[in-house]
């Protein structure tokens, strides 16, 4: 599929930097780091796509020239929902049910998605504000039951009439179109989407059986509304995108990253939108098994801080988990999505005060790229995390991202004094390593909500400390978590970048039905044949041959009168056998208990089988990295000299001894306290921890 070209780029934007990584047979990884470019972001994706290109002794154009196959991974999704900017949207739906996106799911639409703190006030608590309001929602005649038989005809007439009052009358740029029960009969909405092309052609159009075609009537109404109230701004973009980077020289394909950890097509993609949203933290996770598999680590705590969010996810046996109940800020949809929780804790989080109790918090608000925190000098006035970073010693202001931009410590330091340290009434020093502390333990609590709270030892994990802040604060929470060692990998300021190649090209397919247990293993191969032609025809003419395509069956089953399911994997050979099918039980019921508690599981209960699903993989090259001979453990030619860092142990400032990370050799072993110094990130190495760089240019730490 990469055709004759030598290179792959695999570009991320985040929401203060833009990451890309390149790399070719036989070649080591090349590194490309830029500030994001809010709102156009395709100038950032140059930018850090020129950096890694200077690295390499090209210009833009002649690597893109080079190039035959271009990743990508975006925040477009996430920053149109959270920042309420998407399209102007209407919704059709079928008539008397008007009002179920604004219901959500009862009483627990109230508090869906909100922060601890904001739980503490149920009674203050209110609905997410609809992206659809109610004026702009409209019903019309036509009715499915649950069996997918229509009862009552489609209102064509009413249906266009409803199209021309959103368009004309409510200036909608998108029209989302979501019927009862079309995930067993979708001809009305397909008709609706029809009559909407020919009396609005400029309009978006997303509908609910080709975006969710899952039973839940809020949930599904929710995933379309958000699929069209998004679909414009990621359809322009990954346009734009595509435009300018063939007006630079680039004549392959775009592969665009989803939140289920696959990669699409740019022009499937920017039809299915939700399918965007945390595609970024997806990718972290993927380079992270990647890294683990390599290494021979199957069970990793990936762990992701940039400059806006902390975010982690867990890879238990080699395997990902995912979403049981995916939010995007408070709004539920239904796409697969890899389970990463995050919590408003990055490099350029914001420090602040409660106003009432002068306890400091860090995050959730963040400076972003621009105007950043306070030492960047672009307009910063209030600090952030980063600032702190640099007060207590771990920031080297003169060699910031390689030296592109000088840090003021004085303007952090001035900003840090009057906002933080004077009111809580202390020296600067003492308030930053308090502040250092907050966040380590924020973090540390994160992680623990996501494995101990869930039955899982972190003692048993490897942590891949990842992102540009991570490896900053890794070796306290670490070991607070008492992992068995501390991995920062080579690439970990661009880790998402990474992931974006290490990840496989992947379709996901479904049919709703529901079957008893037992049905006749042949039913059930019925059921997934078309599904497995589909999957075949559409991965061959993407250029994949018959053995480099995988499919994986799924299937959806719950206890009987239960509204949760659980996904579980067919691992038995398909077609299944009846074998086949009474493994895939029994699967079930083992999630289950692992879900909900040794002795939930019930099979006198009865068991139903509601959904059926294919994921079809088609395998991409890997990067394949050289392993470096080792040399001896002796790092003094890196060592850079001596400074006063916050060392844990310590409880304040201690002499650290400083490296540059260039300079390191594979088997070179670094003891703490001590600062690494790379291009991308720096690693902080505490006291009674050792740091060793292993063949393939990876970070390990470990705790004596």
């Amino acid at each position: 599929m990469n055709g004759e070209k030598t290179y792959v780029i695999a570009t991320d934007v985040g929401g203060t930097c833009t990451d890309t990584v390149v790399f070719a047979a036989g070649e080591p990884v090349h590194i490309g780091k830029a500030l994001s470019t809010p709102p156009d972001f395709a100038n950032g994706v140059l930018d850090s796509i020129r950096s890694a290109a200077d690295s390499m002794g090209f210009g833009l154009e002649d690597l893109l020239k080079r190039t035959g196959l271009f990743t990508h991974g975006s925040t477009v999704v996430d920053n149109a929902l959270l920042t309420r900017d998407g399209a102007r949207t209407g919704l059709i739906t079928t008539e008397g049910f008007e009002d179920t996106l604004l219901v959500t799911r009862g009483a627990y639409g109230r508090w869906a998605g909100l922060a601890e703190e904001g739980l503490k006030h149920p009674v203050k608590t209110d609905r997410a504000p609809s992206l659809v309001p109610a004026e702009r929602i409209r019903g019309i005649p036509e009715r499915v039951d649950y069996k997918g038989a229509v009862i009552r005809e489609l209102d064509e007439e009413a249906a266009e009439a409803a199209i021309r009052h959103l368009v004309e009358a409510m200036g909608v740029e998108a029209i989302a179109i979501c019927f009862l029960w079309s995930c067993y009969n979708p001809d009305h909405e397909r008709r609706v989407r029809d009559i909407a092309a020919a009396v609005a052609p400029g309009a978006y159009v997303t509908i609910s059986s080709d975006i969710a075609p899952v039973p839940g009537e809020y949930e599904r109404t929710s995933t379309t509304v958000i699929n069209a109230y998004a679909g414009r701004i990621a359809y322009d973009y990954i346009t734009d995108l595509e435009a300018l980077l063939a007006e630079k020289g680039y004549g392959g394909p775009l592969l665009v990253m989803q939140g289920y950890g696959g990669l699409l097509p740019a022009e499937e993609s920017s039809r299915r939108a939700v399918g965007m949203i945390e595609c970024g933290p997806a990718a972290g996770v993927i380079g992270a098994r990647f890294l683990g598999g390599a290494m021979g680590d199957p069970d990793v705590i990936a762990a992701d801080m940039g400059g806006t969010t902390f975010k982690v996810g867990v890879i238990q046996g080699g395997e990902l988990e995912f979403a049981r109940e995916p939010l995007v800020d408070r709004y539920h949809y239904v796409a697969p999505k890899i389970e990463v929780v995050s919590i408003g804790a990055g490099g350029g989080s914001i420090v602040s005060l409660e106003p009432r109790t002068n306890v400091p918090r860090v995050g959730p608000k963040s400076a972003g790229a621009r105007p950043g925190p306070v030492c960047y000098g672009l307009g910063g006035v209030e600090p952030t995390l980063t600032d702190v970073m640099t007060l207590i010693g771990y920031m080297d202001p003169e060699i910031f991202l390689g030296g592109a931009m000088r840090l003021d410590v004085d303007a952090a330091r001035a900003a840090f004094e009057a906002k933080i340290a004077r009111p809580m009434g202390m020296a600067v020093n003492e308030a930053a390593f308090g502040i250092f502390r907050v966040a380590a333990a924020q973090i540390a609590d994160l992680i623990h909500e996501i494995t101990v709270e869930r039955g899982l030892d972190p003692r048993d994990f490897v942590l891949h400390a990842f992102g540009g802040s991570c490896p900053l604060l890794a070796g306290v929470f670490g070991r607070e978590l008492s992992v068995k060692r501390i991995v920062v990998p080579y690439t970990a300021a661009v880790n998402c970048a990474f992931g974006l190649v290490s990840a496989d090209v992947v379709h996901e397919f479904a049919h709703t039905t529901m079957r008893p247990v037992p049905t006749p293993a042949e039913e059930i191969n019925a059921l997934y044949a078309p599904m497995v032609e589909r999957a075949r025809d559409q991965l061959g003419a993407e250029g994949f041959a018959e053995d480099d395509i995988a499919l994986q069956w799924s299937a959806d089953l719950r206890y009987r009168r239960q509204v949760h399911e659980v996904t579980t994997p067919v691992r038995a050979a398909t077609p299944l056998d009846e074998a086949g099918l009474e493994a895939l039980v029994s699967d079930f019921e083992a999630l289950y208990e692992r879900k909900y508690g040794k002795g939930s599981a019930y099979r006198g209960a009865g068991i139903e089988m509601t959904m059926f699903r294919l994921s079809a993989r088609g395998r991409m090259t890997r990067p394949e990295i050289p392993a470096e001979p080792l040399a001896g453990e002796d790092a003094r030619a890196a060592r850079r000299g001596r400074r006063d860092v916050f060392v844990e142990a310590e409880g304040g400032l201690a002499p650290a001894d400083i490296y540059d990370f260039a300079a390191l050799a594979p088997g070179n072993l670094v003891a703490g306290p001590a600062v690494i110094h790379t291009p991308i990130t720096t690693i902080v190495v505490q006291a009674a921890q050792t740091a060793r760089m292993d063949p393939w240019r990876n970070i390990v730490i470990a705790f004596d």
